[in-house]
């Protein structure tokens, strides 16, 4: 037991390359510093302790219909159910989410979760699969992602107001080192705040705002915000509280805004950041360059205090939910399309213009009237840039389609989308 606490504890300092240099500064014997900088000594993780078989403790998918359930065999479960993060993040928190959440009416769910960076490398034999079938085929045994914020490269970044209300692009950032909201102590937790709120104190000019804390926010302040679609409520959708997110609400958590509210970032809701550039109207690429200017800016300030994010050349950016990974990007737009949402190949050409549809109130919500939150499909194996234009390109597409049916033209199904 004390060798398995000692190195889930070398472990830990491993993950932070802040941590690294902290042990170097103390004189770490070189025992000791061996071991931290061989990563065999931890990937595999610890073994946990079973009573009864795997077979006996095999979930009932049945009726299961995510991407989970449709990758979790027998085999793999005996495989995987044993072993733990260096953290102590086993497969079945893991795959709690998914065992709870049979299914989901809008979208096919991961039916999963990370608990800290390490799970992607422990519990590949699941997640491999998993993500191979929610990234439209991306394997991240054999390929890379990646990155790119130039923001000068959109083209046609401008929506006809007419029909788009509101645009705005989200990404996640991850503190290495630090264990992911499913898994984070309450410790770890208040460290993420802390580290990144110091951080933002850095930010000048347009991006200069303040930090509000829910912890210390009247009820009043908190409510207005959330109306105002700025601030996230205390999850309540079973797919967040199943994976263990919402514990200890509301410590720790909090939003931080510019003096305009364009450019926000939500602190230990579903990932350790969610950063967000959103205005009123259809100026995609106005909200694109603050999107870009401000996550680079922010990074810098990170690093500059000695942490970093979590990232790697195979996964992209690491965060909380397999479906976020690579970029973690979600460009959206509210848009009204009062006739082709009735049309019956709505459906078909989102899909081909690899676009999803949400309610105006997130992912659990269903359309208000004809109003629908549009953005992109995929987040990993395309750059940022990419993905913006997806959503650019295809929502023209889609108001063009509207436009024509106003005038009682036809349209059609546009060809899939080729990567």
């Amino acid at each position: 037991l004390a060798s398995t606490r000692m190195a889930n504890n070398f472990a830990r300092m491993l993950s932070s390359k802040r941590n690294v240099r902290i042990l170097s500064l103390i004189g770490a014997g070189s025992l000791t510093a061996g071991f931290l900088l061989n990563r065999e000594h931890v990937t595999a993780g610890a073994q946990a302790r079973r009573v009864y078989p795997a077979s006996a403790e095999y979930p009932d998918l049945r009726k299961h219909n995510n991407c989970m359930a449709s990758h979790l065999t027998p085999a793999i479960y005996a495989k995987l159910v044993d072993k733990t993060t260096p953290n102590g993040y086993s497969l079945d928190q893991a795959i709690q989410t998914g065992v709870d959440n049979p299914g989901h009416p809008f979208i096919k769910t991961v039916g999963m979760v990370a608990g800290d960076e390490e799970s992607y490398e422990v519990f590949a034999d699941l997640l491999d699969p998993v993500i191979k079938e929610r990234h439209n085929g991306y394997d991240p045994q054999i390929m890379t992602h990646p990155t790119d914020l130039d923001s000068s490269k959109l083209t046609s970044g401008n929506f006809d107001e007419r029909y788009v209300l509101s645009s705005r692009v989200r990404t996640g950032r991850s503190i290495r080192g630090l264990s992911l909201p499913p898994a984070c102590t309450r410790a770890e937790r208040r460290e993420v705040e802390r580290v990144v709120v110091d951080a933002l104190a850095g930010l000048k000019g347009d991006l200069a705002g303040t930090y509000y804390s829910l912890t210390h926010m009247t009820d009043q302040e908190q409510q207005q915000l959330i109306d105002d679609h700025f601030l996230f409520d205390k999850p309540v959708s079973p797919l967040l509280t199943c994976s263990g997110m919402a514990r200890d609400w509301p410590d720790a958590r909090g939003i931080w805004h510019n003096n305009t509210k364009t450019f926000l970032i939500w602190i230990n809701e579903e990932d350790h950041t969610r950063v967000i550039s959103m205005e009123k109207g259809g100026n995609m690429k106005r909200v694109f360059d603050r999107f870009c200017t401000g996550l680079k800016e922010v990074e810098r300030l990170i690093q500059e205090k000695g942490w970093e994010f979590m990232w790697n050349e195979r996964l992209g950016y690491i965060l909380t939910c397999p479906s976020n990974l690579g970029t973690g990007l979600r460009a959206g737009v509210h848009v009204n399309l009062p006739k082709l949402s009735k049309d019956p190949r709505f459906a078909k050409i989102l899909d081909n213009l690899r676009l999803q549809k949400r309610g105006t109130g997130g992912v659990d919500t269903a359309a208000v009237g004809s109003t629908f939150d549009i953005s992109n499909l995929d987040r990993l194996g395309q750059s940022e840039v990419q993905l913006v234009q997806t959503v650019v390109d295809g929502v023209n597409y889609l108001i063009d389609c509207e436009k024509k049916l106003e005038k009682g033209q036809d349209i059609k199904i546009p060809p899939p989308f080729k990567k």
